[in-house]
């Protein structure tokens, strides 16, 4: 009875300060490459790009698919499993994504499918729908929510990039849900050919301005050492990656200053 006490709090006290701070536990987030960067890549080209910003997806050229696991703070019943899928098709490349969050007693499922289309040389779009789910042990109400989400990418010049992405734009006067909207902006730059840089506003419904900043560097071949800082609870984050032929496997770490470290690990094999 006390490790479900001690569970139910821990969950109580998590969502209330993701809620305060920005942070949505209806809005999953996803890689260890993005996470080690303090989720600095709304402007950044990723496989995880559903997640972040769908028109990124315009500049996958392979067919890839990969698996994330997050742990919040130790706790199993904080785990978040996510998988994905990329699909390149001439200017398009298309994307599914699941993720599944708690325990069979309280969890929340996601799946969306997506797709990011290049519009000219320097300016791609990209738009993806979502389905949640909310299921409860006992005789609580399950909850079902549609919606989606938008983005666009562009090129400044050679080095320097652009991302817009909105999460559930649809006005609550047309649909009834408890997601928040979420707007992100952010611009990176290569300050060369081995190190990356950008810095990232999030603005939401439901909490304050966020800033993130972050970088990757790679420090040897097909190696990448990565860092960023969040203002949401004073995040740091850190994290490291490495390409071994078609499988790339990324580890990244955020802290909070009250709950201790939240740890993830991706693996995607990119089949070409």
């Amino acid at each position: 009875m006390s490790s479900l006490l001690k569970i139910s709090v821990s969950v109580l006290l998590i969502f209330s300060s993701l809620s305060a701070s920005g942070g949505d536990p209806y809005r999953p987030s996803a890689g260890a490459r993005e996470a080690g960067m303090g989720y600095v890549c709304v402007m950044k080209n990723s496989f995880w790009s559903s997640f972040h910003n769908q028109a990124a997806l315009a500049y996958n050229n392979s067919y890839s698919i990969g698996f994330n696991y997050e742990n919040r703070f130790g706790l199993k019943e904080l785990g978040t499993r996510t998988a994905a899928i990329t699909i390149p098709a001439w200017k398009t490349s298309l994307g599914a994504v699941y993720s599944y969050f708690g325990y069979p007693d309280f969890r929340r499922e996601m799946a969306g499918l997506s797709c990011g289309l290049k519009l000219s040389d320097v300016l791609a779009a990209g738009v993806q729908v979502d389905y949640f789910s909310e299921k409860t042990a006992g005789e609580y109400d399950n909850k079902y929510q549609l919606t989606c989400e938008m983005g666009i990418l562009f090129h400044a010049s050679e080095n320097i990039r652009l991302g817009i992405h909105i999460f559930n734009p649809v006005p609550k006067s047309l649909v009834k849900n408890n997601l928040p909207s979420i707007l992100r902006v952010g611009a990176g730059t290569d300050l060369s050919k081995t190190l990356f840089a950008g810095v990232e506003a999030e603005m939401s419904t439901r909490s304050k301005l966020i800033i993130r900043t972050g970088f990757e560097y790679e420090a040897a071949k097909k190696f990448w050492m990565r860092g960023g800082f969040s203002t949401d609870n004073n995040s740091f984050s850190f994290g490291l990656g490495y390409l071994a032929k078609v499988v790339s496997i990324d580890l990244g770490f955020s802290t909070h200053e009250k709950l201790g470290i939240t740890s993830s690990a991706s693996l995607i094999f990119i089949i070409h």
